[in-house]
């Protein structure tokens, strides 16, 4: 998929859990996990307002477009 997600990465420099993160966006951690481990197929824009706010990043901090190989 040509869109990145860098989730991992984030919460990692911001020392910020699954957990914790999950409680402060208030989605679930299933959920949560889901996005973090590049499996879902879309992401609420609500969503991701309450991820910039609970990181304090931009949007272009968790996702990046990446060319395909193909």
């Amino acid at each position: 998929m040509p869109i990145r997600i860098y989730l991992d990465d984030i919460m990692s420099k911001k020392k910020v859990s699954l957990n914790d993160l999950s409680q402060k966006v208030g989605i679930t951690l299933s959920n949560l996990s889901i996005i973090k481990n590049e499996k879902s197929k879309a992401i609420r824009l609500s969503t991701l307002d309450a991820l910039c706010k609970a990181l304090k990043c931009q949007p272009g901090d968790i996702m990046q477009y990446v060319e395909d190989d193909e």
